[in-house]
């Protein structure tokens, strides 16, 4: 059975990425990859302009985008929506809302910012609004981190780089963090579905840590119609990939994976298709479909690798 190279999480300009979704897919390209996922934070503006690099790149191209959802007392949890009709009149506005939701957030988070004695450099954020672009915490992070009224304070609390200061600021539990009002893991699962996609739930691990948290969650939204998860992420273990890939088979859902490319320079997430199967073979199911490759099987037969 042939493999297929896919990286189904990537960000562009639209988002919190750093390239132009014509850049990104052509990243992507170079390294392989034939399947590929813009997955923009609350937005599909760059789907169009990805298909249309796909086909000169000889990717192919998943419509998508990643949405933050709330579930319970946990607001910042994120769902990938796959094959998407990117033109459907509800998800476009559900996703303005969440945008607008976004934004007052992260009005509310620079808020306590300053409050804590942070510098912030409105200049890139107010460009960011000013071309209609999502403002997310990266940008704001960003903003704390290049202002020079901060270095000193950057470098006694150890600060190397704007992620490190996003987890130490803007993360649930840390002090400058505000949580979002909507929508429900439920909601953003319809919008999904009625837009003709498929509803996966992104990096489980980056936002619950607790193994068995995580299986009670997917078994919750499996019953709120939850078509997958993202069993295999850059960051993942061993142990963590091969828990969440046989939980996916054991529910019959979708496993894909991801490096949740945010562009070359970011300290983290700067190599596209670079994540690990651990041996797993993945369950794209569909999402394989338009490659011309065979499907890919659900873990624990043979056949596809990474």
């Amino acid at each position: 059975m042939t493999a297929v190279r896919f990286d189904l999480q990537s960000h562009s300009h639209y988002s919190d990425g750093a390239l132009a979704p014509e850049d990104v897919v052509a990243q992507a390209a170079a390294a392989g990859v034939e399947l590929l996922a813009l997955t923009d934070h609350d937005t599909v503006e760059g789907v169009v302009e990805a298909l249309e690099a796909g086909r000169r790149h000889g990717v192919v191209i998943v419509p998508a985008v990643e949405i933050t959802v709330l579930d319970g007392e946990r607001q910042d949890l994120h769902l990938l929506g796959y094959a998407i009709d990117h033109e459907n009149a509800a998800l476009l506005s559900m996703l303005a809302a969440s945008r607008v939701d976004r934004d007052a957030r992260v009005g509310r988070m620079a808020d306590a910012l300053r409050q804590r004695g942070w510098a912030i450099d409105e200049r890139p954020l107010a460009q960011l609004r000013a071309s209609g672009r999502s403002v997310g915490r990266p940008h704001l992070a960003a903003a704390v981190f290049t202002h020079p009224d901060n270095h000193q304070r950057l470098r006694e609390q150890g600060l190397a780089n704007s992620t490190e200061l996003l987890v130490a600021e803007l993360v649930d539990g840390a002090p400058s963090y505000r949580g979002r009002t909507r929508p429900t893991i439920s909601e953003a699962i319809a919008a999904i579905h009625a837009a003709d996609g498929l509803a996966v739930w992104a990096h489980p691990f980056w936002d619950i840590t607790d193994p068995a948290d995580v299986l009670d969650a997917i078994g919750r939204f499996a019953a709120q119609g939850l078509d997958g998860v993202e069993a295999f992420y850059v960051t993942f273990t061993r142990e963590q990939t091969l828990l969440l890939a046989d939980a996916c088979a054991q529910r019959g859902l979708l496993s894909t994976g991801s490096a949740d490319y945010h562009g070359p320079e970011h300290p983290r997430f700067s190599a596209i298709g670079d994540f690990d199967l651990y041996g797993c073979d993945p369950n794209l199911g569909v999402l394989v479909a338009d490659t011309r490759h065979a499907s890919i099987p659900r873990c624990g037969s043979s056949g596809a690798s990474h």
